[in-house]
């Protein structure tokens, strides 16, 4: 995918976001331990790095079920599979 700084940095503030909602609702954490949970997962990648955004072609919400609640979260939490409105709505 080719995008602009611009672009890259609103998405990857976007997911950064969206992930510390879910850490935070889902996975028990303070505010400042989702955000710091959010940048290591989602760290700046720099315009030349090869497969820059990567980690993209997944939503937050997966990422952190599969922190959260493991590799199987899909089979064993199937209630997860789907985001509900409340994350949605963070868009």
């Amino acid at each position: 995918m080719t995008w602009s700084e611009a672009e890259y940095a609103e998405c990857l503030e976007g997911e950064r976001r969206r992930y510390a909602w879910v850490m935070r609702r889902y996975g028990g954490l303070s505010p400042t331990e989702s955000w710091t949970a959010a940048l290591r997962c989602y760290p700046y990648e720099p315009p030349d790095k090869p497969y820059r955004g990567l980690v993209f072609h997944d939503e937050a919400w997966h990422w952190a079920m599969r922190a959260v609640h493991g590799d199987r979260y899909v089979l064993d939490r199937p209630e997860l599979v789907d985001p509900p409105a409340e994350y949605r709505a963070l868009d």
